[in-house]
C-alpha cells in the first residue's frame, strides 16, 4: 500500500560544526557515516521470467520480492485483480511479451545499464540524510518499468521506508513521452526537461523530504508557500553539491530571473493581496509546477516563483535563530509566526 501518512521522527540536529566549502556555503563533512543504499532492480527479474515457464518465474519474483511484487501487480500495474485471479498468470506473460512494453523495458536497460553511477548519488544524499536526521532509517529503493504510470513514491516494505522509482520516466529530455501520452499534462515539455538520470536522485530526495515535511496546515498561499521553502532548503542540505538548476527544475535563465527578481516578486504578492489569499486558481502558478508564472507579471517567471521566497523565509528565520533544530522548524506549521520571526526582507539586486 503507497504510504500517504506522514512519520516525523524527532531529532535534535543543531546547524554548526561544520566544515567550509566555499566562501558562502558549508557543508558537513559526512564521509565516516556509513550507507547501505539498497537498490533492488526489480524490472530485471521481472523480465528475466521464462514465459514458458510463468507460474514458476512469478513464484520465485514473490519469494525474493514478496511485498513489492504485490504491490506492483495490485497498484503499479494493476493486473492482480480479485475478479481476474485465475488468470493473473497469463496477464504477467501478456504484459511481459507485449511488444510496446518489450521495447520499453530494452530502452530503460539502455539508459540505465547498470545502476552504479545512481547508487553514488543516493549514497552521497543519504549520508547527508543521515546527518540531519540520524533516527530515521535510509530507504531501499526499488526500480520498476510501469509504462509511465509512476515516478517515484514512497512505500514501506518490512515495516520501513522504501521508495519506487519508475525508471521509464528518467530517459532522458529528448525521449518522446508526449507522442506516447499525448493527452496528458504531466507530459508537457517543461516537465519532461527534467526526466532524465541526473534529476533522478533529486526526484528521490523530494520524495524523502515530502514525507518528512507533510502538508501545511492551511490553504493560504503563504501557508503552501511557507511549507514548500522547507522542502526546498532540506533538498539544500542533503544535496549541498547539486546545481539549483537541477533542484529547482529550473533553466539558468529562470534561476537568474528569480535571483534578480525577489524583491519585485515580493511587492507583487503584497500588492495583489496574495499572500493571505485562499483561492487556489488565483495563485497556483505560483506555487504549483507551471511553464511561467501568472499573466500579470513578467512572462520570464518561472512557475512555483513563490516558493522561491518561501525558501527565503526559511533560510532567514533559520539564520535569525542559529539554535533552532531541523524537527522544530519542520513542526512549526504557523507560517505566519515563522514569517515574523524571520523579520525577512527580500534581497534587492
Amino acid at each position: 500500500m503507497l504510504k500517504n501518512t506522514i512519520l516525523l521522527i524527532t531529532a535534535t540536529i543543531i546547524i554548526g560544526f561544520m566544515t567550509s566549502c566555499s566562501e558562502d556555503k558549508y557543508i558537513p563533512d559526512v564521509s565516516d557515516i556509513n550507507i547501505d543504499v539498497e537498490i533492488n532492480r526489480f524490472e530485471q527479474d521481472l523480465f528475466a521470467i521464462d514465459t514458458t515457464q510463468i507460474n514458476e518465474g512469478i513464484a520465485a519474483l514473490q519469494t525474493k520480492y514478496p511485498e513489492f511484487t504485490d504491490l506492483f501487480f495490485q497498484r503499479i500495474i494493476p493486473l492482480d485483480r480479485p475478479q481476474a485471479e485465475p488468470s493473473f498468470p497469463e496477464n504477467v506473460k501478456g504484459f511481459l511479451t507485449y511488444p510496446s512494453i518489450r521495447a520499453l523495458y530494452d530502452t530503460t536497460m539502455m539508459v540505465f545499464p547498470d545502476i552504479q553511477s545512481v547508487q553514488n548519488d543516493l549514497t552521497s544524499a543519504f549520508q547527508f540524510y543521515k546527518y540531519y536526521f540520524p533516527d530515521r532509517d535510509t530507504p531501499s529503493i526499488y526500480t520498476f518499468i510501469s509504462e509511465y504510470s509512476y515516478q517515484t513514491f514512497i512505500t514501506q516494505i518490512d515495516g520501513k521506508d522504501a521508495i519506487g522509482v519508475g525508471l521509464d520516466m528518467f530517459l532522458g529530455s529528448d525521449y518522446p513521452y508526449r507522442k506516447y501520452v499525448p493527452e496528458n499534462p504531466n507530459f508537457s515539455e517543461y516537465l519532461t526537461r527534467a526526466f532524465n538520470k541526473k534529476h533522478l536522485t533529486k526526484k528521490v530526495m523530494d520524495t524523502v523530504i515530502d514525507d518528512v515535511v507533510g502538508l501545511p496546515d492551511g490553504k493560504r498561499l503563504l501557508d503552501i508557500m511557507v511549507n514548500n521553502g522547507k522542502k526546498m532548503y532540506l533538498l539544500d542540505l542533503v544535496l549541498p553539491e547539486t546545481a539549483d538548476s537541477i533542484k529547482w527544475e529550473y533553466t539558468a535563465q529562470q534561476i537568474d530571473w528569480c535571483q534578480q527578481n525577489e524583491l519585485a516578486l515580493w511587492t507583487h504578492l503584497l500588492k495583489e493581496d496574495l499572500l493571505y489569499e485562499t483561492q487556489n486558481s488565483k495563485f497556483r502558478k505560483l506555487v504549483e509546477p507551471s511553464p511561467s508564472g501568472p499573466s500579470n507579471i513578467p512572462p520570464a517567471s518561472p512557475g512555483r516563483a513563490a516558493n522561491w521566497i518561501g525558501k527565503a523565509i526559511i533560510e532567514a528565520y533559520m539564520a535569525r535563530h542559529p539554535n533552532t533544530d531541523l524537527m522544530a522548524m519542520i513542526r512549526e506549521k504557523d507560517a505566519q509566526l515563522i514569517l515574523d520571526k524571520s523579520r525577512y526582507r527580500p534581497k534587492e539586486n
